[in-house]
Protein backbone atom coordinates (compact mmCIF):
# COMPACT_ATOMS: atom_id res chain seq x y z
CA UNK A 1 0.00 0.00 0.00
CA UNK A 2 1.32 3.36 -0.58
CA UNK A 3 1.88 5.69 2.27
CA UNK A 4 0.45 8.51 3.53
CA UNK A 5 1.24 11.58 1.98
CA UNK A 6 2.29 14.08 4.87
CA UNK A 7 -0.20 16.78 6.15
CA UNK A 8 -3.14 14.73 4.38
CA UNK A 9 -5.75 13.16 6.51
CA UNK A 10 -8.43 10.12 5.96
CA UNK A 11 -11.50 10.86 4.83
CA UNK A 12 -11.39 13.77 3.57
CA UNK A 13 -12.28 15.61 -0.07
CA UNK A 14 -9.20 17.50 -0.25
CA UNK A 15 -7.01 14.38 0.22
CA UNK A 16 -8.81 12.40 -2.48
CA UNK A 17 -8.55 15.54 -4.78
CA UNK A 18 -4.72 15.90 -4.23
CA UNK A 19 -3.99 12.42 -4.91
CA UNK A 20 -6.14 12.22 -7.94
CA UNK A 21 -4.53 14.77 -9.46
CA UNK A 22 -1.04 13.24 -8.26
CA UNK A 23 -2.20 9.76 -10.20
CA UNK A 24 -3.28 11.70 -13.39
CA UNK A 25 0.04 11.51 -14.22
CA UNK A 26 1.29 7.79 -13.36
CA UNK A 27 3.52 6.17 -15.87
CA UNK A 28 3.82 2.93 -13.30
CA UNK A 29 2.99 0.64 -16.39
CA UNK A 30 2.81 0.20 -19.94
CA UNK A 31 -0.73 1.13 -20.23
CA UNK A 32 0.01 4.89 -19.58
CA UNK A 33 1.67 4.93 -23.08
CA UNK A 34 -2.00 4.27 -25.18
CA UNK A 35 -4.57 5.85 -22.45
CA UNK A 36 -5.91 8.87 -23.38
CA UNK A 37 -6.78 9.60 -19.43
CA UNK A 38 -6.26 7.93 -16.46
CA UNK A 39 -9.90 7.35 -14.97
CA UNK A 40 -9.23 7.78 -11.02
CA UNK A 41 -12.69 7.44 -9.98
CA UNK A 42 -15.61 10.09 -9.42
CA UNK A 43 -18.62 10.03 -7.03
CA UNK A 44 -18.64 11.21 -3.19
CA UNK A 45 -15.14 11.28 -1.29
CA UNK A 46 -16.92 10.71 2.01
CA UNK A 47 -19.01 7.90 0.91
CA UNK A 48 -19.78 4.51 2.75
CA UNK A 49 -20.24 2.47 -0.49
CA UNK A 50 -17.50 2.15 -2.68
CA UNK A 51 -18.00 0.42 -5.78
CA UNK A 52 -14.83 -1.38 -7.61
CA UNK A 53 -14.51 -2.58 -11.13
CA UNK A 54 -11.96 -4.05 -13.05
CA UNK A 55 -10.72 -1.62 -15.73
CA UNK A 56 -11.83 1.55 -17.68
CA UNK A 57 -13.50 0.53 -21.12
CA UNK A 58 -13.80 3.03 -24.22
CA UNK A 59 -15.92 5.58 -23.33
CA UNK A 60 -14.23 5.98 -19.73
CA UNK A 61 -11.16 6.18 -21.00
CA UNK A 62 -12.70 8.83 -23.43
CA UNK A 63 -14.55 10.86 -20.79
CA UNK A 64 -12.21 10.16 -17.45
CA UNK A 65 -15.19 8.87 -15.87
CA UNK A 66 -16.09 4.89 -14.34
CA UNK A 67 -18.90 3.33 -15.64
CA UNK A 68 -20.36 6.23 -18.07
CA UNK A 69 -21.34 3.32 -20.90
CA UNK A 70 -24.14 1.19 -20.90
CA UNK A 71 -23.05 -0.26 -17.90
CA UNK A 72 -22.57 2.62 -15.96
CA UNK A 73 -26.57 3.61 -17.03
CA UNK A 74 -27.61 0.00 -15.48
CA UNK A 75 -25.46 0.43 -12.46
CA UNK A 76 -27.51 3.80 -11.75
CA UNK A 77 -30.70 2.26 -12.56
CA UNK A 78 -29.84 -0.18 -9.71
CA UNK A 79 -28.58 2.24 -7.53
CA UNK A 80 -31.74 4.40 -8.06
CA UNK A 81 -33.83 0.69 -7.10
CA UNK A 82 -32.53 1.09 -3.63
CA UNK A 83 -32.81 5.24 -2.94
CA UNK A 84 -29.44 6.28 -3.79
CA UNK A 85 -27.60 8.05 -6.85
CA UNK A 86 -24.23 7.55 -7.84
CA UNK A 87 -23.12 11.25 -6.60
CA UNK A 88 -23.79 9.61 -3.21
CA UNK A 89 -21.24 6.58 -3.94
CA UNK A 90 -17.65 6.38 -5.20
CA UNK A 91 -16.91 4.75 -7.84
CA UNK A 92 -13.64 3.04 -9.06
CA UNK A 93 -11.58 0.49 -10.52
CA UNK A 94 -8.68 -1.75 -9.71
CA UNK A 95 -6.91 -0.51 -13.19
CA UNK A 96 -7.03 3.07 -13.63
CA UNK A 97 -5.71 3.26 -17.09
CA UNK A 98 -7.83 1.46 -20.56
CA UNK A 99 -6.05 -1.89 -21.35
CA UNK A 100 -5.86 -2.41 -25.25
CA UNK A 101 -9.10 -3.51 -27.19
CA UNK A 102 -10.68 -3.75 -23.28
CA UNK A 103 -8.14 -6.90 -22.77
CA UNK A 104 -7.46 -8.90 -19.28
CA UNK A 105 -5.27 -6.44 -17.13
CA UNK A 106 -1.66 -8.37 -17.08
CA UNK A 107 -0.39 -9.60 -13.56
CA UNK A 108 2.54 -6.56 -13.78
CA UNK A 109 -0.28 -4.37 -14.67
CA UNK A 110 -2.33 -4.87 -11.37
CA UNK A 111 1.11 -5.11 -9.43
CA UNK A 112 1.61 -1.46 -10.60
CA UNK A 113 -1.67 -0.22 -10.11
CA UNK A 114 -3.39 -1.44 -7.11
CA UNK A 115 -1.63 0.67 -4.77
CA UNK A 116 -3.78 3.22 -6.29
CA UNK A 117 -6.72 1.81 -5.37
CA UNK A 118 -5.43 0.98 -1.27
CA UNK A 119 -4.44 4.52 -1.24
CA UNK A 120 -8.40 5.55 -2.64
CA UNK A 121 -9.96 3.13 0.06
CA UNK A 122 -7.69 4.56 3.14
CA UNK A 123 -8.86 7.69 2.12
CA UNK A 124 -12.35 7.34 1.30
CA UNK A 125 -12.91 4.90 4.41
CA UNK A 126 -16.17 3.53 3.02
CA UNK A 127 -18.36 0.85 4.97
CA UNK A 128 -19.10 -1.02 2.52
CA UNK A 129 -16.73 -2.33 -0.60
CA UNK A 130 -18.19 -3.57 -3.22
CA UNK A 131 -16.69 -5.44 -6.46
CA UNK A 132 -18.24 -5.76 -9.64
CA UNK A 133 -17.23 -8.62 -11.42
CA UNK A 134 -15.16 -11.92 -11.39
CA UNK A 135 -11.65 -9.62 -11.72
CA UNK A 136 -12.25 -7.11 -8.69
CA UNK A 137 -13.92 -9.58 -6.86
CA UNK A 138 -10.71 -11.79 -6.82
CA UNK A 139 -8.37 -9.45 -6.34
CA UNK A 140 -9.75 -7.59 -3.34
CA UNK A 141 -11.23 -10.87 -1.41
CA UNK A 142 -7.77 -12.91 -1.97
CA UNK A 143 -9.80 -15.84 -2.97
CA UNK A 144 -10.17 -18.37 -6.13
CA UNK A 145 -13.37 -18.47 -5.91
CA UNK A 146 -15.85 -16.91 -8.68
CA UNK A 147 -18.20 -14.69 -8.71
CA UNK A 148 -20.87 -16.95 -10.08
CA UNK A 149 -19.97 -18.80 -6.18
CA UNK A 150 -19.70 -16.00 -3.84
CA UNK A 151 -22.10 -13.07 -5.36
CA UNK A 152 -24.82 -11.50 -2.38
CA UNK A 153 -22.38 -12.87 0.36
CA UNK A 154 -20.45 -10.33 2.33
CA UNK A 155 -17.50 -10.71 4.04
CA UNK A 156 -15.52 -8.65 6.76
CA UNK A 157 -12.13 -7.52 5.71
CA UNK A 158 -9.40 -5.24 5.85
CA UNK A 159 -8.68 -3.00 3.00
CA UNK A 160 -7.02 0.44 2.71
CA UNK A 161 -6.25 -0.34 6.28
CA UNK A 162 -9.49 -0.51 7.67
CA UNK A 163 -12.37 -3.10 8.54
CA UNK A 164 -14.64 -3.04 5.24
CA UNK A 165 -17.46 -5.11 4.22
CA UNK A 166 -16.55 -6.53 1.09
CA UNK A 167 -19.67 -7.42 -0.85
CA UNK A 168 -19.20 -9.12 -4.61
CA UNK A 169 -21.69 -8.03 -6.89
CA UNK A 170 -22.01 -9.34 -10.79
CA UNK A 171 -20.62 -6.78 -13.23
CA UNK A 172 -23.90 -4.76 -14.53
CA UNK A 173 -22.36 -6.15 -17.77
CA UNK A 174 -23.57 -9.00 -17.49
CA UNK A 175 -27.50 -8.39 -17.24
CA UNK A 176 -26.82 -6.74 -20.34
CA UNK A 177 -25.91 -9.80 -22.27
CA UNK A 178 -27.93 -11.92 -19.80
CA UNK A 179 -30.79 -10.32 -19.13
CA UNK A 180 -32.50 -12.77 -17.03
CA UNK A 181 -29.26 -11.72 -14.46
CA UNK A 182 -30.93 -8.42 -14.33
CA UNK A 183 -32.98 -10.23 -11.19
CA UNK A 184 -29.86 -11.33 -9.45
CA UNK A 185 -28.45 -8.29 -9.96
CA UNK A 186 -31.65 -6.52 -8.09
CA UNK A 187 -31.90 -9.23 -5.33
CA UNK A 188 -28.22 -8.53 -4.64
CA UNK A 189 -28.71 -4.48 -4.38
CA UNK A 190 -31.60 -5.14 -2.84
CA UNK A 191 -29.37 -5.99 0.81
CA UNK A 192 -27.23 -2.83 0.59
CA UNK A 193 -29.01 -0.72 2.82
CA UNK A 194 -28.82 -3.63 5.29
CA UNK A 195 -25.22 -3.88 5.25
CA UNK A 196 -24.68 -0.21 5.06
CA UNK A 197 -26.54 -0.12 8.44
CA UNK A 198 -24.54 -2.59 10.10
CA UNK A 199 -21.83 -2.18 13.17
CA UNK A 200 -18.22 -3.32 12.21
CA UNK A 201 -15.83 -4.16 14.93
CA UNK A 202 -11.94 -2.84 14.12
CA UNK A 203 -9.57 -5.92 13.91
CA UNK A 204 -7.84 -5.94 17.21
CA UNK A 205 -3.73 -5.49 16.71
CA UNK A 206 -2.22 -8.31 16.55
CA UNK A 207 -0.33 -9.54 20.46
CA UNK A 208 3.44 -9.32 19.81
CA UNK A 209 4.39 -13.17 18.94
CA UNK A 210 7.38 -12.81 22.11
CA UNK A 211 4.29 -11.80 24.42
CA UNK A 212 2.58 -14.95 22.80
CA UNK A 213 5.39 -17.48 23.06
CA UNK A 214 6.05 -15.96 26.66
CA UNK A 215 2.25 -16.64 27.73
CA UNK A 216 2.13 -20.24 25.70
CA UNK A 217 2.62 -23.23 28.17
CA UNK A 218 5.29 -25.69 29.03
CA UNK A 219 8.80 -25.49 28.36
CA UNK A 220 10.14 -23.64 25.20
CA UNK A 221 11.95 -26.02 22.61
CA UNK A 222 15.41 -24.68 21.61
CA UNK A 223 15.19 -22.47 19.07
CA UNK A 224 16.98 -25.32 16.90
CA UNK A 225 13.78 -27.33 16.88
CA UNK A 226 11.26 -24.72 15.84
CA UNK A 227 12.41 -25.03 12.10
CA UNK A 228 14.49 -21.85 12.16
CA UNK A 229 17.05 -22.98 10.84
Amino acid sequence: MIGRAAGVSPRTPSGLAEYGAAVAGCTRCRLAEGRTQVVFGSGDPDADLMFVGEAPGFHEDRLGAPFVGMAGKLLERLLEGIGLTREAVYIANVLKCRPPGNRDPQPDEIEACEGHLWRQIELIRPRVVATLGNFATKLLSGRPQGITRVHGREQETTLGGHTVLLYPLYHPAAALYTPAMLNVLQSDFGRIPELLGRSLVPAPPPEPLLAQLDAAPGVAEPVAQLGLF
